[in-house]
């Protein structure tokens, strides 16, 4: 039996002497006790050393993956396939498989070959001749960290170290920029104060102030480089009516001096921006197009590094940088704050106040996988970036629109138009409830009950009404003429309107099966009634 064992060196080959000790598995290991013992169980048949580092680490990383590599083919041709009768023992059944496919060497993998690997492990230096101890412990060292920075995908092209360097020393420099130009303004505000007025921009106040020096001296130097005409005829305007102190030849020098500092900073930062931005694009490309390098490179300072980045989650991410607001909000129990860094991307920006919550936790979402992507992914383009930024932008447009768009409805859906549907039904307008006055009095409604009753207990037959002959107008003396009679009292009908009617018979049907008690209260409510149009007459 053959055994192949796979050191940081290169590949070893062993012939097994006495294959019936491998039988007893839990006692194989008092074999290898002593370099003797081991000697007299295995015996190196051969030995293929790797050329350097980068030969170790594609053997490694064959070995890991299953795959046969260049250096270990070539050692199976060269030794095994001369004795193709014998077994081959390896550490790995995917290896065996791939081996015995390729090279038709029949491959064996059990319990006593994997405490054979061990054994052999723990007497390495003895059965292998020609290495010393110390360059196997430094070949060992170099594979580790080589499979190492491979398996990570690790490159020096991606320390995410120096832009976190890079984003601290750009806002420790904006801070400085704006403290030094400040105390020059104010400094050379005393000696011309109107300057400050006109140039608004710093950096070409600074070049101006250095290149003017007295203001006496602007009607002769030539500031056309630095300003444009008009403002630069406004600067000569106002130095002939200046009401600022006069100063020293020393002073001039110092704010001078000054304004090389700022200028010199500001050349530096514009440099050291460059740089970021160059590495932003090598490092986090995909990021970098979804909320830019400030607010890329401060999202990874904050986090440490590009990898504890990527093991947030979007949540966190979205709100990283606001944890004061955070806790505050937890503790007071009020609402928490919807962005942190990320708000300062220009997607977020350019939203009106009522959608930036939801774009910033769109974005959040698109930029945590933008993350995951760059720091563990192989491909080192920004294709999906720019696909996720043209998502965003295409549903930023939507809800913009939709809020100009929307006539009615509410602010969750879109007002959505009712399904038609026929009804037969007809509704006739109801004027009784326009006034709180009853609309028929109490002796009506009596009436109109007894007329029911009346109705329900004998045939209705049909009463044809005999035409009115006209009356005559009458005179006056014929009125005197005329006996007078007693008047006598008729029970007026009134007429009723149609809608009273239907209400009338509303109530009716609404009052269907009365008990014996609504009876002997509706007898008494008309006894009542009749004694009171009696006293009446």
């Amino acid at each position: 039996m053959l055994v192949l064992f796979e050191t940081a060196a290169g590949y070893a080959i062993f012939k097994v002497l006495d294959e019936s000790k491998l039988q007893q598995v839990d006692s194989l290991y008092k074999e290898f006790e002593t370099p003797e013992k081991a000697n007299k169980i295995v015996k190196l048949k051969h030995f293929e050393k790797f050329q350097d580092t980068t030969e170790a680490l594609a053997a490694a990383t064959a070995l890991t993956e299953g795959k046969i590599g260049k250096s270990l083919k070539k050692v199976l041709k060269k030794v095994v396939a001369k004795e193709a009768h014998e077994q081959l023992a390896i550490s790995d059944v995917k290896l065996g498989g791939v081996i015995k496919e390729k090279l038709d060497v029949s491959c064996i993998h059990s319990p006593a070959v994997a405490e054979l690997m061990r054994c052999i492990r723990s007497q390495m230096e003895s059965l292998i001749t020609g290495l010393p101890p110390k360059e196997i412990s430094a070949m060992s060292l170099g594979l580790a960290h080589s499979l190492s920075r491979y398996k990570l995908k690790f490159s020096p092209d991606k320390v995410d170290t120096m832009i976190v360097q890079a984003i601290s020393l750009l806002d420790d420099l904006d801070k400085e920029l704006n403290n030094y130009i400040m105390r020059c303004r104010e400094w050379y505000g005393w000696h011309f104060p109107e300057l400050g007025k006109v140039i608004t921009d710093n950096l070409a106040y600074c070049k101006a102030v250095r290149k003017i020096g007295d203001r006496t001296n602007v009607a002769t130097s030539d500031l056309s480089e630095i300003l444009p005409e008009e403002i630069e005829a406004e600067v000569k305007l106002a130095a002939e009516i200046s009401m600022g102190t006069e100063v020293s030849e020393q002073d001039i020098g110092n704010i001078s001096h000054l304004c090389d500092q700022v200028i010199e900073i500001s050349e530096y930062r514009t440099q050291l921006y460059d740089y970021l931005k160059n590495r932003m694009m090598a490092i986090a490309p995909n990021l970098t197009v979804m909320v830019g390098e400030l607010v890329g490179a401060r999202l990874i300072s904050h986090a440490g590094s590009l990898l504890n980045l990527a093991k947030h989650p979007a949540s966190t991410v979205q709100i990283l940088g606001a944890e004061k607001a955070l806790f505050r909000a937890l503790k007071t129990r009020k609402d928490t704050p919807k962005y942190g860094l990320i708000y300062h991307a220009s997607l977020v920006g350019q939203t009106t106040a009522k959608n930036k919550g939801k774009i910033s936790r769109m974005l959040a979402a698109k930029a945590a996988l933008a993350i995951r992507y760059d720091a563990l992914g192989e491909d080192t383009n920004a294709e999906m970036g720019a696909e996720n930024r043209a998502k965003l932008e295409a549903r930023l447009r939507q809800l913009e629109e939709k809020g100009i768009r929307r006539i009615s409805g509410t602010g969750k859906a879109m007002a959505k138009a009712d399904k038609y549907q026929h009804k037969s039904e007809v509704r006739v307008y109801d004027p009784s409830g326009d006034s709180t006055i009853p609309s028929t009095s109490k002796k009506r409604k009596f009436e109109e009950m007894e007329e029911e009753e009346e109705a329900t207990e004998e045939p209705v037959t049909p009463v044809v009404k005999a035409k009115k002959p006209k009356k005559e107008p009458v005179t006056e003396e014929e009125e005197a003429a005329a006996p007078e009679e007693p008047p006598k009292k008729k029970k007026k009908k009134k007429k009723v309107k149609p809608e009273e009617e239907e209400m009338a018979v509303e109530e009716a049907v609404a009052e269907e099966a009365p008990t014996e008690s609504t009876e002997k209260k509706k007898k008494k409510k008309k006894k009542k009634v009749k004694e009171e149009e009696r006293d009446d007459e």
